[in-house]
């Protein structure tokens, strides 16, 4: 005799971050099923290897605005307009908006992880790895700019 145990709530039709997220305790790191694939969807568990990415990344941020820094010491300058005003205010108000910017994208992205953008058939995590590969080229493209000056 086979007994029903289910409410009748489709817990897949709620919206909004699943609090099992925040414990560490649900099973689901990717999308199972097709329909899924369409909307938003959120995971309860992440790789570590997207964690050392994550952390590798805000590094990266922290490095390159203190290379940047260093070589405007020395005689370079900054072509990212909004980025030089900021850098006439101090160089707190320009590292504050990097680092805060770069900590909400990327947390957007961490936290949307298995969202595929349609128009480019690539999923947020992927673009998480792309921006720490970026910001490896920018801050080995600064130390060969700082072995020049030195």
């Amino acid at each position: 005799m086979a007994t029903d145990k289910r409410s009748g709530a489709d817990r897949r039709k709620q919206t909004g971050i699943n609090l099992r997220l925040l414990t560490g305790n649900g099973n689901r790191t990717a999308i199972r099923r097709r329909g899924d694939q369409n909307g938003i969807f959120l995971v309860d568990r992440y790789s570590p290897v997207l964690f050392v990415t994550i952390v590798g990344t805000l590094f990266l941020c922290v490095i390159d605005a203190l290379f940047t820094l260093f070589l405007l010491d020395h005689g370079a300058y900054e072509s990212n307009p909004v980025m030089a005003c900021l850098l006439g205010l101090g160089p707190y108000a320009f590292f504050i908006p990097k680092y805060g910017l770069t900590v909400l994208v990327i947390c957007g992205l961490f936290l949307f992880k298995a969202v595929v953008v349609p128009r480019f058939h690539v999923s947020t995590h992927t673009l998480i790895y792309f921006s720490a590969w970026i910001y490896a080229a920018v801050v080995a493209w600064e130390l060969y700019l700082i072995t020049c000056v030195i």
